[in-house]
């Protein structure tokens, strides 16, 4: 007797847990073939606003840790990518991409998770400062996590260009609440099990799929996201920048219309963190 494979349920990764869409709805994901492969969570303004709670909770502990701690956890997530390359590769399939694509997308994705690991417990040396002033004080400028950073992720490289715009995003403190791919969501969802079993704390990077268009203007209105990085159209940079005005939030957003090369390394490294960064300066008597 012919057994029936037992298909996976796609959820989303919200506060540590995997969890459907409030509304309940889904929308079809087709494979490359064009065939029926899941039903995706169809995510709405409410999950929006449940992620940003779940990151909101994390995010005292995440930022209170060293820098070295959250380089290592940043660390041990690449590792956790590297033994599931497999599952990655078949994830991006899904999406129509190749089987030399995938290896090479994945390789960067790990890449990139390794070079911010190992800016976690640096960036501090180089974007703080001992600032000379004409005056008896010492003047110190040092760095904070700005707090919950929303990510809009493109519809191309489905996996490196949301990695690429969530690591710099943790490296330094912030917790995230990101929009996949609308077209090609089944990577994050297979991300998502893989931050659900590593060392990084429920809620620090929390994963929606849905539509834009239904996600997009709460994304620009939420008082508790503090910054806005990702790729937008034209449409969506002006409702967010006029959401963000209101709002008092950091824009910080590549252009839909324009191609960006995200395995190229001018998308990695230091000014990528200290997008999403604030600067603190004090000031203290010299002899007091």
């Amino acid at each position: 007797m012919s057994r029936l494979p037992i298909t996976k349920t796609p959820k989303v990764y919200v506060g540590g847990a995997f969890i459907r869409s409030e509304s309940a709805r889904t929308y079809p994901l087709p494979d490359a073939a064009g065939n029926f492969f899941a039903n995706i969570p169809q995510c709405t303004r409410k999950d929006l606003r449940n992620a940003v709670e779940a990151a909101a909770k994390a995010g005292p502990g995440w930022a209170k840790r060293t820098p070295y701690n959250r380089g290592q956890i940043i660390y041990r997530l690449g590792e956790m990518l590297e033994a599931r390359k497999a599952d990655l590769a078949d994830a991006l399939a899904i999406g129509g991409t190749s089987k030399s694509a995938a290896a090479k997308e994945i390789a960067a994705t790990i890449d990139r998770l390794i070079h911010y690991a190992g800016w976690a417990d640096k960036y501090e040396q180089l974007l703080g400062n001992v600032n000379p002033v004409a005056a008896p004080y010492f003047n110190f400028t040092v760095t904070e996590p700005m707090g919950i950073v929303g990510v809009l992720a493109p519809e191309e490289a489905p996996l490196l260009a949301l990695v690429s715009l969530i690591a710099p995003a943790i490296t330094s403190g912030n917790t995230v609440v990101a929009l996949a791919s609308t077209s090609r969501p089944y990577p994050a969802i297979v991300l998502g099990e893989m931050l659900a079993t590593s060392d990084l704390p429920g809620g620090v990077v929390n994963l929606l799929t849905g539509y834009r268009k239904e996600m997009v203007p709460t994304f620009a209105t939420h008082t508790h996201l503090r910054a806005i990085s990702g790729v937008a159209s034209a449409e969506e940079r002006q409702q967010l920048k006029q959401g963000a005005a209101d709002s008092v939030k950091r824009v910080r957003l590549l252009k839909a219309e324009e191609s960006v090369d995200w395995f190229s390394a001018k998308v990695e490294g230091l000014y990528e963190i200290r997008e999403l960064i604030e600067f603190k300066t004090t000031w203290h008597p010299i002899g007091a």
